[in-house]
């Protein structure tokens, strides 16, 4: 232990273990509990260092609440690897002769004695090498000041705590008895591995047409779905996610809406991967060759799109393995090989892998498909159902592909248990599905975000789908067009991981009878659809979708996990919540050689305010209460009444804003303000 102790440091994932997560350009919560004996005043400094063991940003930590010991600070890596950070505990012999000499000077206690202390700890610190020859005049000066008797003993006091001598201590504090804690892993990563904007469709789906003289479907091919992808980047989203691309099982195939029985034509689910025609390291022969999925990828590059690949480890019964490594399935007693149940929901025609038989065999086998299709150009796998494979396979697996392709993302699509979901972040995965969907209400919404924003940001990044072919919530069912509204908003702007499944833009809201899914699935059939025709009617969501994103992009604070600060509404249907990007922290400072994302690395205040009615049905009024302070809110930019200028950037509407505001929001209307504060020069 340290002279000075240091415990409860934060973000430290099961005791440095596993590497907490980061961004490049994201601010990086720090907090630690530092104490020590006795009275003296103590500091603390967080380091940040890279994977070549340079120190790269040096932040000097803020005391927390008072008596709790805690001490906290701001890094924001600006560049990308596997960091360290260490607390650096020190007493503050400045700060402690302050504390003590004003209290006893005022109370008329050893007064001259009080005084030379302050002349021997500033010759002391003159003396020292950190200091270069400007701040040692300084540090000087005060020491002649403070040991002249003919000068009046308040004027000599002030010397030793003036702004001079503050801004000298600021930038190099003086320390002592200096320990270090740590190091603790920290793993910075690509933007994309926590903020982007994720579009879902269905290749086969895009250019897919019904052949009147044969009555027959003809499939969508790579060529065609490429046709797409200017309207997809031109909403603003960053990731193209396809569901499986492979060939699909003909055994138990499934029929239209989950249906056991098929018709001549039913193109089957794509998460049925595998038939004669090969498995997860094929492409369906409807949809092209490898030359055709590499001119696919080439498109969404030229569009600044990245292709996200669905990663399912199962088999349809007529897959290569079933008959090459019948061991890496689970035979029942009959010698049947168990098909995949989530009761009550059953897939006859899908075969779990079983990491249990052959771990090593199996392993492998991913590793090696996984390694082709990041030779294909995938850098981002979307893994389906990863809570039902051991997690140490997960471990092994990410650690091995980004050892030589640390660009690589993996989404895990984990809807299950807390603890499991908890856990696959912390093996590795960078981001997960969430638990979003189903929170509508204030007050679940409100909980929600507290959690993920603070609680378990430093290993969980979710990624706020809107919807998915699995799920189409009630809330969509029965809200209308404005609950599409509401849902993106919230979505899009209260964290800098969303997604949105091919269809949400044209409002589609019917479910299959009984179950929370979409009537006529595209899991089983072929589902084209008119999305510019419906944009040139006015009946799409399309232009909404791309001002969010717009929107997004414009203002770092919404690249943020941990910014989000909840503010309150004195009514439960409308949550109020911000989002604030400070400028660089004081005493901050980076290797200038390590910034890489200059744009998105600018130093400015960036601040949003959203309120949204989260009830579709009705409008609302509100009185809104705001921290202030939250904001990161100066007197300089309040006027005399305590008011600050805000631009609603949907609507283009200014309004002056201060700590109370009265709010009316309809749903038919513009169910969310999205506010940005203006600062004053």
């Amino acid at each position: 232990m340290t002279r000075i102790p240091v415990t409860a440091v934060e973000p430290v994932i099961d005791c440095g273990r596993y590497a907490a997560k980061a961004i490049v350009g994201e601010d990086v919560a720090v907090a630690a509990t530092v104490f020590r004996e006795g009275h003296d005043q103590l500091g603390a400094t967080v380091v940040l260092t890279d994977a070549a063991q340079r120190e790269v940003q040096r932040v000097r930590m803020r005391p927390g609440a008072p008596g709790t010991d805690r001490f906290h600070a701001t890094l924001r890596p600006s560049g990308i690897g596997l960091h360290t950070f260490t607390i650096e505990s020190w007493s503050d012999p400045h700060a402690t002769w302050v504390h003590a000499a004003s209290v006893k000077i005022e109370a008329g206690v050893d007064v001259e004695l009080m005084l030379q202390e302050g002349v021997h700890l500033f010759r002391d610190a003159a003396s020292r090498p950190e200091y270069d020859p400007a701040q040692q005049a300084v540090l000087t000066a005060a020491a002649q000041t403070l040991a002249d008797e003919a000068l009046p003993v308040p004027d000599r006091l002030a010397a030793g705590n003036s702004s001079a001598v503050h801004e000298v201590f600021v930038v190099q504090p003086l320390r002592d008895l200096v320990g270090v804690t740590g190091p603790f892993p920290l793993d910075v990563q690509r933007r994309l591995a926590g903020a982007g904007s994720w579009y879902e469709f269905f290749p086969r789906s895009e250019g897919a047409r019904f052949d009147e003289e044969t009555s027959a479907w003809v499939s969508g091919t790579f060529q065609t779905a490429s046709r797409r992808l200017p309207e997809v980047a031109a909403m603003g989203f960053d990731v193209v996610y396809l569901p499986p691309i492979h060939p699909i099982g003909t055994v138990h195939r499934k029929g239209r809406n989950n249906s056991l029985t098929t018709r001549d034509g039913d193109p089957g689910s794509p998460w049925a991967i595998g038939s004669a025609d090969g498995g997860h390291d094929a492409i369906h022969p409807d949809l092209g060759t490898e030359a055709d999925f590499a001119d696919f990828v080439s498109v969404a590059a030229a569009h600044d799109l990245e292709i996200a690949l669905d990663l399912a480890l199962q088999c349809a019964p007529d897959h290569p393995w079933v008959q090459a490594h019948p061991e890496w399935f689970t035979q029942r007693a009959d010698g049947s090989i168990a098909y995949a149940e989530n009761p009550p929901k059953k897939y006859q025609d899908i075969y779990p892998l079983n990491f249990d038989r052959d771990p090593e065999g199996l392993s492998a086998a991913v590793l090696k498909v996984v390694q082709l299709w990041v030779s294909r150009g995938v850098k981002i796998f979307r893994v389906d159902n990863p809570h039902t494979k051991p997690l140490w396979f997960w471990e092994w697996l990410i650690a091995r592909v980004r050892a030589e392709h640390p660009e690589v993302v993996f989404l895990a699509e984990a809807f299950t248990r807390p603890a499991m979901m908890h856990a696959l972040g912390r093996v590795g995965f960078q981001q997960s599905y969430s638990y979003f969907t189903w929170r509508n209400s204030r007050e679940e919404l409100a909980n929600y975000l507290a959690e993920v924003t603070q609680r378990t940001a430093g290993y969980y990044r979710p990624n706020f789908f809107v919807n998915t072919p699995d799920i189409l919530t009630e809330y969509l069912q029965f809200g209308g067009p404005a609950a599409f509204k509401i849902r993106a908003a919230l979505a899009a702007l209260s964290n800098p991981l969303w997604g949105v499944y091919a269809g949400f833009e044209l409002y589609e809201h019917v479910a299959r009878p009984g179950a929370e899914e979409y009537i006529d699935n595209e899991k089983y059939e072929y589902r084209p659809r008119d999305f510019a025709g419906a944009e040139a009617r006015g009946q799409s969501l399309a232009p909404y979708l791309r001002r969010l994103n717009e929107i997004r992009r414009a203002h770092p604070a919404l690249q943020q996990l941990q910014n989000l600060t909840l503010h309150e509404a004195d009514t439960e249907h409308i949550l109020v919540f911000s989002k604030t990007r400070t400028a660089l922290p004081e005493g901050w400072h980076a290797d200038a050689e390590t910034v890489t994302d200059h744009d998105y690395l600018g130093p400015g205040e960036d601040t949003l305010i959203v309120v949204v009615n989260v009830d579709p049905h009705t409008a609302h009024e509100a009185t809104v209460r705001l921290d202030l302070n939250a904001l990161g809110l100066h007197q300089h930019d309040l006027d005399a009444a305590g008011t600050f200028d805000v631009e609603d950037l949907i609507t283009g509407a200014r309004y002056h804003w201060g700590d109370t505001n009265y709010v009316r929001l309809d749903p038919f209307v513009e169910p969310a303000h999205v506010l940005r504060v203006i600062r004053r020069p």
